[in-house]
Order: structure tokens, then C-alpha cells, then sequence
């Protein structure tokens, strides 16, 4: 409750979470205490036959949480808040895209909207009830807020966490003009991801991996705090020599990473324990193919990917600066990861260090992991200032000879 707080994604007296034990009892968080500052002991547990015990009364939204867990039994833990994007969706009753990026609708499948009632009454528990019945995960509530449900207290989060992201996607494409979305066939692409399989046992490290390993963890936690990344969304990789690197694992909290979790890919294999990015393959190959990257970076930030998923080309020559830093970014199709390596590794050269690629990520590289961070920081930064820019009105990029001045002047190869 406090990672959804200082997200802004709730109020101090907005939302709640429960969890259900073993045992059978529901842990929920109390109503009327600073969400803000939550401890354990302020949780509040139910007893099957309603009991309450704690020092706080249970959440006046306990009717629609009861309601879930009786409907769902394979539901163990529920997150409802109101982040201001989805509170936007569910005041104009519109349901919020997932289809725009394979893992986000691969994680929250697709997201009805339920009919407004009084919150806290039995009938709102029974209309959202109906939904999760459905075998849907997520769901909107009309003039109020989310509800998502999850095998676990971090499941129910990743949806709920993923769904905003969704939303924030979509206002920022819907301002750009139509927003794309993936069929069936295109979103079952990312199965065809390649994964490092084999594996070597575990080995000391150098003094120099264990700087890249602390210098990676630093750079997701960063990248997670200002909304880059999501939980389960975004790798960093670096390169340690010729034939290896270190990676970001799969499946991982990125809240919650350390410096051990980093997986090393080693001429082809992956040393014994997290498994690695199921990017791991397409990081290889970059490396490979050019000797003065690195690290890479590949992550979701949704301004970016707002042009991603509308298909409308990112002209970094709107700032001179951020000309300087991101140069030219490339827009390739959707599914090449998964089925064209090279179109990724001939996309990357000096004039073209970034590669956006449509409804799915927005690669970043450097000869260093903080220009990488950098520019992935540069380009969402442009991409917000671009998007306000264009409801003021129309968006003016610097001319062809400010850009050719703008390369001698600071020795860039030309675009």
C-alpha cells in the first residue's frame, strides 16, 4: 500500500489491498488511516464469519473483496485504487486498452467496465464480482477507481501496476492520432522470443563485475522510481568483455532487484540461477555486431511509447539538445525482435543509437551504462514535452541547417 501511495496512484484515504491466508481469513487494509504510512499492525484481519480483529476497522469496500474471494477462489489477493489516469477512463466509462503491447495484455488480458454503484455497498461487490466470474483479472469501475485480482498480493499489483501504465500509453497516443492494437496472432509473436537455456555453474566474481552489477541495480531502482520501468517491465544489460555480459533476470520484481539477481551471459550460456531477460538473445547479438556498445537498455516509458503504439514518427530535432544526445531514432515494425535479429543490429549505428520499435519497446544503447540512462531519460523527457506541446499547438523542429550546424559544432556524424 505504500509502493502504491508514493507512486501517486492513490490518496491518503483512497484505496485498498487484502490478501486471503490458509487459514481462510482476509487480510485488509483499514479505512480512515493515512495510506501513507501504513504498518503492519495496522492491518486488519476478518475471520470467515466477518469478525474483525485489529486496532482499526476493515475498509468500508470489505463488501466487494468478500464478494471476489466467494466468487473466485483462485483469487488471493485484491489491489483497488485511483490513479488519476484510470479515475479519466473510468469518468468518460471507456475501457482501457491492453492490446497495444504484447505483455501488457498477456498480463491483464482484456479490461470491462462495471456499472456504477454506491461504493461499499453490497451491489457494487456484486457487479464486480460478475466480472471476475468472467475469468476477467481486471476491471474498471464506472466513475471511481480499479479493481484487479491476483494469485498473490504481487500478481494483483503487476496487474494493476500494468494497467495504469496501459492508460497512460493511451492518452499519450490517443493525442498523437489512432491507436494501434495487436491481434491474436501478433501478440503470440513474443512466445517465439528465443531464451538462454544452457547453463555453467556459479563462479567468484571480479572486482569490475561486481561495480557493473551495483551500477545496473542502481540504474533500474532509478528507472523504476521515475516511471521507465514497471515491475515486470525492462532490461538493462552490460557488456563485461568480448564474449560476456550481465543482464537483468525475467520474471523479477525491478523494485526489488539486487546486485546478486543480475544474471551473466557467457558465450551463449547463462550462469546457474536467476534466468536471464528473455531479450538475452537480441542483447548478444547487438554486442556482437558492434564493439563500441556498451549497454543496452530496452524499456516501455510511455510517452515513448506513445509514438510506438500509434505509429507516429519521434523527431528528436523538436529539442537541439536532445538532438545532440538521442541523434535520429529509427521506427522499425512490431515482432522484429522476436523474428529479424538483424533488422535490430543494422537499425544501431552511431547516428542511429536508439531503435524505437512499434507497440512493443524503445531500445537505448552507449558505450557506458549511464549514457544509455541518459538517453532513455532524454527521450521521455522530449517525447512528455512533445506530447503537451501538441494541445498548445503545432510542434516546430529546428531546420536541416541548424541540424548540419549543430553536427560540426559538436563533431556528430552525420544523421
Amino acid at each position: 500500500m505504500n509502493r502504491v501511495y508514493r507512486y501517486g496512484m492513490t490518496t491518503t484515504s483512497g484505496g485498498n489491498l487484502s490478501l486471503m491466508d490458509e487459514e481462510g481469513a482476509m487480510w485488509i487494509t483499514p479505512g480512515g488511516v493515512d495510506k501513507g504510512a501504513l504498518g503492519r499492525e495496522d492491518i486488519v484481519k476478518v475471520l470467515p464469519d466477518g469478525t474483525a480483529e485489529g486496532r482499526h476497522q476493515p475498509s468500508s469496500e470489505l463488501p466487494f473483496h468478500r464478494a471476489i474471494y466467494a466468487a473466485r477462489p483462485d483469487v488471493r489477493a485484491i489491489v483497488h485504487a485511483h490513479p488519476p489516469t484510470l479515475v479519466s477512463f473510468s469518468a468518460v466509462r471507456k475501457a482501457v486498452e491492453t492490446r497495444m503491447v504484447p505483455n501488457a495484455y498477456l498480463i491483464c488480458g482484456d479490461c470491462p467496465v462495471v456499472e456504477y454503484a454506491l461504493p461499499g455497498s453490497e451491489e457494487l461487490g456484486s457487479r464486480i464480482a460478475e466480472q471476475f466470474v468472467r475469468g476477467f483479472n481486471v476491471v474498471l469501475l464506472e466513475n471511481h477507481g480499479t479493481v484487479t485480482v491476483g494469485g498473490d498480493i504481487f500478481e494483483a499489483f503487476m496487474r494493476f501496476e500494468t494497467l495504469d501504465f496501459c492508460a497512460r500509453m493511451q492518452v499519450g497516443a490517443t493525442r498523437l492520432g489512432t491507436v494501434r492494437l495487436l491481434s491474436d496472432e501478433e501478440i503470440a509473436l513474443v512466445h517465439r522470443k528465443s531464451p538462454v537455456d544452457e547453463t555453467f555453474p556459479p563462479r567468484e566474481w571480479s572486482t569490475r563485475e561486481k561495480e557493473v552489477r551495483r551500477e545496473m541495480t542502481e540504474l533500474v531502482h532509478r528507472a523504476y522510481d521515475q516511471q521507465l520501468m514497471n515491475s515486470t517491465e525492462g532490461t538493462i544489460s552490460a557488456r563485461l568483455d568480448d564474449t560476456s555480459f550481465l543482464i537483468t533476470p525475467y520474471g523479477y520484481d525491478r523494485k526489488l532487484l539486487e546486485p546478486a539477481d543480475m544474471v551473466l551471459v557467457r558465450n551463449g550460456r547463462a550462469e546457474e540461477g536467476p534466468p536471464p531477460s528473455r531479450s538475452a538473445r537480441l542483447h548478444e547479438w547487438i554486442y556482437g555486431a558492434h564493439p563500441g556498445v556498451h549497454a543496452v537498455i530496452v524499456a516501455h516509458p510511455p510517452a515513448m511509447m506513445a509514438f510506438a503504439v500509434s505509429h507516429v514518427p519521434f523527431d528528436s530535432r523538436v529539442i537541439p539538445e536532445s538532438y545532440i544526445l538521442l541523434r535520429d531514432i529509427r521506427q522499425l515494425d512490431y515482432g522484429v525482435s522476436y523474428t529479424d535479429y538483424d533488422a535490430v543490429v543494422n537499425a544501431i549505428s552511431p547516428a542511429t543509437p536508439n531503435v524505437l520499435i512499434r507497440n512493443e519497446a524503445l531500445f537505448v544503447t552507449g558505450d557506458s551504462l549511464l549514457l544509455a540512462f541518459d538517453r532513455l531519460e532524454v527521450a521521455e523527457y522530449t517525447a512528455e514535452s512533445v506530447l503537451t506541446a501538441r494541445t498548445l499547438g503545432p510542434v516546430v523542429a529546428i531546420g536541416e541547417e541548424e541540424i548540419r550546424d549543430r553536427e560540426k559544432a559538436f563533431r556528430l556524424p552525420p544523421g
